[in-house]
């Protein structure tokens, strides 16, 4: 099983957990520097590294299972916005997707309209999860709806605030309505929002639909990050 990276603080031993220098500073723009520093005393990207996961995303996911604990083997995992594969990963392990031992054997498949490497123990489809077909393509290959729909999916960004807000919210509300289409009875949605959560509308949606209704922010997710995650579990099914 993936293990948490260890959080170091101050110098000593590797170097991993502070700011290092950057030799060729002089020839990087300003923004490209911080990014670079940032990375480099980022335990988190050391840990994903180390342990051979595509991305240190895969540690939120991690974390928000242990907490609410919806990524169980034998269960069926869709993950749209795959790539570039950390989550999936994450979801194949837990699932027990490989059939590893006598456990339950989940399906773990991930969609993104980026390509990306496989992944064993998942299936990977390129194609757009906003196209109408999307939903009966992954239940065919389910044999059947899932019982966790995931997205760490985030729009790309303009610079305009309100203009950003409104793509975010859009974004998680088309996952949402995806969600409710391919979960069976009982069903868990966990997608990434911003500031003030899931809003409005949508949360009062999302209420309506499942029995509970979580936000919480991963320790894995940056302090500096607007960013925090919604765990909706106990889909209550289509509504009839």
């Amino acid at each position: 099983m993936a293990k948490k990276p260890t959080v170091k603080k101050g110098s000593g031993g590797s170097g991993r957990g502070r700011t290092e220098k950057l030799k060729t500073a002089k020839r990087r723009k300003t923004s490209s520097v911080r990014w670079l520093q940032r990375q480099l005393g980022d335990p988190y990207v050391a840990g994903a590294r180390d342990q051979g996961l595509r991305s240190r995303a895969a540690f939120k996911l991690m974390e928000l299972d242990d907490r609410f604990h919806f990524l169980t083997p034998g269960a069926s995992v869709v993950d749209l916005g795959a790539a570039p594969g950390g989550w999936t990963m994450v979801a194949v392990e837990r699932v027990n997707s490989q059939g590893a031992g006598n456990g339950k054997q989940g399906k773990v498949i991930g969609m993104d309209i980026q390509e990306a490497a496989p992944i064993s123990g998942a299936t990977l489809i390129h194609h757009d999860f906003l196209d109408e077909a999307a939903p009966g393509m992954l239940m065919d290959l389910l044999d059947g709806p899932a019982d966790i729909v995931l997205t760490d999916m985030a729009a790309p960004t303009t610079g305009h605030a309100g203009t950003d807000h409104l793509r975010i919210v859009g974004l998680l509300e088309a996952a949402f309505d995806f969600a409710c289409d391919v979960l069976a009875p009982g069903g868990c949605f966990v997608g990434k929002v911003f500031k003030g959560g899931t809003e409005g509308e949508l949360l009062k949606a999302m209420k309506q639909r499942f029995k509970s209704v979580r936000h919480a922010k991963p320790p894995a997710s940056r302090k500096e990050s607007a960013e925090s995650y919604v765990v909706a579990q106990g889909f209550k099914g289509v509504k009839g």
